[in-house]
């Protein structure tokens, strides 16, 4: 399995150069290492403006990275056309590895872009009781809040699970406002569908 560290997460000095290791860096600049790099752009649930979009990717083919970790993007139907334009101007720009993580399953036209999706990036509580609906075989888990103790068996339910690339990891990203309603919307939906 591919290892992808978000941008809170952090190998360890001591990690080897790899083609299965991934790091999304947070914004162009100098980069920390030589491992395969992925640059993040939010693209705010489909919210921000295809003009900021475009002037990021640029931004990071200028940086000179391996491709694109295009965060917090739509899961629904509505923005499969600005996602695929995106991916396909990504592509001109020469950045052909790209990660899409709107951390939950997609509506099915997401799969006809050629892309690795995330269908799962929260707590490892939420990823406890996760019921994997609409994921398949190969995608991405994004794992984090693990208590050490339980790294291993993460990983194992991760690989049990069909995770193609992602991680788990004893770090969490930093909480905003923003991020706790998004986990207490997400507790939220599992009270009501039982799980």
């Amino acid at each position: 399995m591919k290892t992808l560290f978000p941008p809170y997460a952090h190998p360890s000095p001591e990690l080897e150069l790899d083609a299965e290791t991934w790091l999304v860096q947070e914004r162009p600049g100098e980069r920390g290492t030589a491992h395969q790099v992925l640059g993040r752009i939010d693209l705010d649930w489909g919210s921000r403006s295809l003009a900021d979009v475009l002037a990021a990717v640029d931004a990071w083919r200028g940086d000179g990275v391996e491709g694109l970790f295009l965060d917090r993007a739509p899961a629904g139907p509505g923005g499969v056309g600005p996602v695929a334009l995106t991916i396909r101007l990504a592509a001109r720009r020469g950045l052909h590895r790209v990660v899409l993580n709107p951390g939950v399953p997609t509506h099915p036209l997401y799969r006809d872009l050629g892309v690795r999706i995330c269908t799962f990036d929260g707590s490892w509580t939420a990823y406890q009781g996760w019921a994997g609906d609409g994921a398949r075989p190969g995608d991405g888990h994004l794992v984090h809040g693990v208590p050490p103790q339980l790294l291993t068996a993460a990983r194992r339910l991760m690989g049990r699970r069909g995770a193609g690339f992602g991680l788990a990891t004893d770090a969490s990203p930093p909480v905003t406002e923003e991020s706790a309603e998004d986990e207490a919307d997400s507790a939220d939906s599992c009270t009501t569908s039982g799980s």
